[in-house]
C-alpha cells in the first residue's frame, strides 16, 4: 500500500512537471515568434514612414500636384486599412487590448488565422498613413493571437490557452517598445481580472516578454525608444509639484476617455457615405498637419523629440496638446487598427513640458529641468487613462532610461490614478470591452 501511494504521488509529480515544462517551452516559442513579428512590423513601418516623409518634403517644396500627393496617399492607405478590418476581421479595429481581455474571460473569440494577417497589414496601412495611433496595440493583439496559434498548432490542452495568450500579449508590448518589464507588468496589472495567476503562468509571461525583447534587440537594436537626457532625481522639496501634476493629469485622462467613447458612439451609427467622407477628411487633416510639420503626425515619437529638443512657448505647447488630443481621438474613432499607448505618452510629454515651463515662469530660481516633468507626464497620463500606474511608471522608465526618476514617477502616477478613480473615470479598456460585448449582443437583448 505504501509503495502504491509513493508511486502514485511520484507519477503525479512528473505529470505536473511535464505539463509545466510544456507551458514554459511554448511560451518561449510564442515569445520568439511574437518578437520576430514585432520586429518585422516595426521595420516595415519605418520604411513606410520614410516614404511618407519624402512625400511631405516634396509637398513643402513642390507644385500643387505634389501637395496633393500626401492627401491621396493618406486617403488610400486609410481606406485600405478600414476595408480590410470591416471585410475580414472587425475585431482588429482599434487597439485590440479589450479583445484580448475578453478572450481571457472566454467571452470573445480568438480567430488567429484571420486576426494575425489582417491586424498586421491593416495596421501598416493605418499607421503608415500618419494617423495618430501607436504600434503597441497591433503588436499586443498579434502577440496574443500568436499565443493562441501556438496552442492550436501544437495541440495544447484548453487549460493552457490563458497563460499562452497572456504571454503573447506581454511579448507584443515588449516588442513594440523595447520594454520587457512593462509587458510583464501590463498583463499582471491591467489584465488581473481576466488572467489566472499561478507561478508557472507568470513565469510564462516573463519568458515570452524577455524572449520577444531579445529578438527585437537582435533584429533592430537595444536603444531606448525615446532618446532623451537622463535626469538626476529632483530634490525632495519639489515632490509636491509632482502631486499637483498628477492631479492635473487625472483631468486630462478623464477628458481623453470621455472623448474616445463619444467619438466611437458617433462613428458606430454613421452611414457608409459619411464614413467615406470621414476618411477623406481625416486624410486631409493629416496631410495639412504633416505639410506644416511632419513631426506633428504619427504615433508621437517624433513629436516627443520635437518637444524635448526645442524650447517651445507655453502657447505653442498648449496648441500642440489640444491638436494632438483631437487628432488622436479622431484617428481612433475611424475604426482602423492602432493603439493609444504611444499617442497618450506623447500627450503626457507635452503636458509635462507645459507644466514645467509654467513652473519656471513663476519660479525663476527653480533648478529642475522641464524634461523631468515630461517624463512624469508620460506615467501620469497613462495611469489616469488606463488606470495602470505601475505599467505607466515602468513604460516611462524603460522608454527613456530615466531610472533615477522612480520616486517622482510614483508620486505622479499614484496621484493621477487615485484622483481619476475617485472622479468615477473607468479604465478605458474596461469601457471598451463592455462596449464590444454589448454591441455583439442581439438588438433585442441590448434593449
Amino acid at each position: 500500500m505504501i509503495n502504491f501511494k509513493i508511486w502514485k504521488n511520484t507519477r503525479r509529480f512528473f505529470d505536473a512537471g511535464d505539463k509545466n515544462f510544456r507551458l514554459i517551452f511554448f511560451s518561449f516559442v510564442t515569445g520568439i515568434i511574437a518578437g520576430i513579428a514585432g520586429s518585422i512590423f516595426r521595420l516595415v513601418l519605418a520604411y513606410i514612414g520614410e516614404f511618407r516623409d519624402v512625400l511631405y518634403i516634396n509637398a513643402e517644396n513642390g507644385s500643387f500636384f505634389y501637395r496633393l500627393l500626401p492627401w491621396i496617399f493618406g486617403a488610400i492607405t486609410i481606406g485600405i486599412s478600414l476595408f480590410l478590418v470591416k471585410r475580414f476581421a472587425p475585431e482588429t479595429s482599434g487597439s485590440g487590448v479589450q479583445e484580448i481581455e475578453g478572450a481571457l474571460d472566454g467571452i470573445r473569440p480568438l480567430r488567429w488565422k484571420r486576426v494575425i494577417p489582417v491586424k498586421f497589414f491593416a495596421s501598416l496601412f493605418s499607421l503608415g498613413s500618419g494617423l495618430l495611433l501607436g504600434r503597441e496595440g497591433p503588436t499586443v493583439q498579434i502577440g496574443a493571437n500568436i499565443g493562441k496559434m501556438t496552442e492550436d498548432v501544437f495541440k495544447q490542452t484548453p487549460d493552457e490557452r490563458n497563460p499562452l495568450v497572456a504571454a503573447g500579449a506581454a511579448a507584443g508590448l515588449a516588442s513594440a517598445f523595447n520594454a520587457p518589464l512593462a509587458g510583464i507588468i501590463f498583463v499582471i496589472e491591467e489584465m488581473h481580472g481576466h488572467f489566472r495567476h499561478t507561478f508557472y503562468s507568470v513565469a510564462a509571461i516573463m519568458i515570452a516578454s524577455g524572449t520577444a525583447d531579445l529578438a527585437v534587440r537582435i533584429l533592430i537594436g537595444a536603444d531606448p525608444v525615446i532618446k532623451m537626457s537622463v535626469f538626476p532625481a529632483p530634490d525632495v522639496s519639489y515632490i509636491w509639484m509632482f502631486v499637483v501634476l498628477g492631479v492635473l493629469l487625472s483631468f486630462a485622462g478623464y477628458l481623453f476617455n470621455f472623448m474616445i467613447i463619444k467619438i466611437l458612439d458617433f462613428f458606430h451609427d454613421i452611414s457608409k457615405t459619411y464614413l467615406i467622407i470621414s476618411v477623406v477628411f481625416a486624410a486631409l487633416l493629416i496631410a495639412v498637419t504633416g505639410i506644416i510639420n511632419p513631426k506633428m503626425i504619427g504615433g508621437g515619437y517624433e513629436t516627443v523629440r520635437l518637444v524635448l529638443d526645442n524650447s517651445l512657448s507655453l502657447k505653442l505647447l498648449a496648441v500642440l496638446f489640444a491638436g494632438r488630443l483631437l487628432l488622436t481621438v479622431f484617428s481612433y474613432g475611424l475604426g482602423v487598427p492602432g493603439g493609444i499607448f504611444a499617442p497618450l505618452l506623447a500627450l503626457g510629454v507635452i503636458f509635462g513640458m507645459f507644466f514645467g515651463t509654467l513652473i519656471h515662469l513663476y519660479f525663476p530660481d527653480f533648478t529642475v529641468s522641464s524634461g523631468v516633468f515630461a517624463v512624469a507626464g508620460m506615467a501620469g497620463i497613462f495611469a489616469a487613462t488606463v488606470r495602470a500606474p505601475l505599467t505607466g511608471l515602468v513604460l516611462a522608465v524603460e522608454m527613456t532610461s530615466n531610472y533615477e526618476m522612480i520616486l517622482p514617477l510614483i508620486i505622479t502616477a499614484v496621484t493621477a490614478s487615485v484622483v481619476t478613480a475617485q472622479s468615477g473615470n473607468s479604465p478605458i479598456y474596461t469601457v471598451l470591452l463592455r462596449r464590444t460585448v454589448t454591441e455583439s449582443l442581439p438588438a433585442k437583448v441590448r434593449q
